[in-house]
């Protein structure tokens, strides 16, 4: 099934079942998606006997499926990303055998057509492609073969990020804030079974195709992850219980044909700019321009729908 979270007027919306088509919806039988994270095998069987959608869905009135949560933390699985961004930043340091993850801004996710407010264009503002998983409750110390199991639907990502800020912020060694503002998610939250063929090993089977300004920019695949989610999950549990609603995202999507496929962010292509030609091109995002991203399945579906945004001033 597909779920998503219509305005109502409140902070975290209401939520609706939606139809397969992706033109109506149902009312859920609570109020909102965390409530229904929070009592998932009580309340899922409710959501999946939705068959009767009386009511169109409005693109306009869709917020993110998880408007805010409970916490949000994002990994960097993608090793082609993560070996360029090394080299380009200056980063040097030793592979590490677990998955690489921070916690970020988790109080506010846009929604997929919400106008993203950036402080400033000399900051480096970037788009970043990812997919995520949001889980149920968690325990301390769970293992890998049961982590998946608390998978309990997948979304679509965009985790903004500041240039400018980010090198400096990691060189430190401490983890970065400042280059981090809130993430946006696509329309539809979806079940890994809903997902077919698409979703394998715990690992999206899909492309991310990215659009900057209507123009082209990537089409990387999401199987190419050093870790599953299961893998995710498990490493953000092992030394604390994760809450219900917690949203754990992949990082940059990227492959290792890069110059191929393109990119799902702009510093990779920038990255590979630097390597390839000794200083990069591409400049960064201004205020004005559009980023549209959407993961395409082998058989044509689209089951997130598509994140599609502009940057604005504050």
């Amino acid at each position: 099934m597909r779920l998503a979270t219509l305005k109502d007027g409140t902070k975290d919306g209401r939520l609706v079942v939606v139809s397969p088509d992706g033109s109506a919806c149902a009312p859920a039988p609570v109020k909102t998606l965390q409530e229904a994270l929070e009592d998932w095998d009580a309340v899922a069987p409710q959501l999946a006997a939705a068959s009767n959608f009386p009511d169109p869905l409005d693109a306009s009135q869709i917020l993110a499926p998880l408007p805010r949560a409970w916490q949000w933390l994002d990994g960097s699985v993608y090793a082609s990303h993560g070996a360029l961004m090394d080299k380009v930043i200056g980063v040097d340091k030793e592979p590490v055998p677990w998955p690489l993850m921070y916690q970020g801004v988790s109080n506010k996710f846009y929604g997929p057509g919400e106008d993203v407010v950036m402080a400033d264009e000399a900051l480096g503002i970037d788009f970043e492609g990812e997919f995520g998983v949001i889980v149920d409750e968690v325990p301390m110390g769970v293992s890998l073969e049961q982590a998946g199991k608390h998978i309990r639907l997948v979304v679509q990502i965009n985790d903004w990020s500041l240039r400018a800020l980010a090198g400096p912020e990691m060189k430190t060694g401490f983890g970065w804030v400042q280059a981090k503002p809130p993430c946006s998610m696509a329309p539809f939250a979806v079940t890994p079974d809903e997902l077919g063929d698409a979703w394998e090993d715990f690992q999206p089977n899909m492309n991310l195709a990215v659009f900057w300004n209507d123009a082209k920019f990537g089409n990387a695949h999401g199987k190419a992850m050093g870790h599953g989610f299961d893998a995710l999950v498990a490493h953000a549990a092992r030394t604390r219980s994760l809450v219900a609603g917690t949203v754990i995202g992949s990082g940059t999507v990227s492959n290792a044909n890069f110059r191929e496929v393109g990119s799902s962010c702009i510093a990779e292509r920038r990255g590979i700019e630097i390597v390839d030609e000794g200083a990069a091109r591409t400049d960064f995002m201004k205020y004005g321009d559009r980023v549209r991203m959407e993961a395409r399945a082998a058989d044509g579906r689209t089951p997130f729908g598509a994140i599609d945004q502009k940057v604005v001033r504050p």
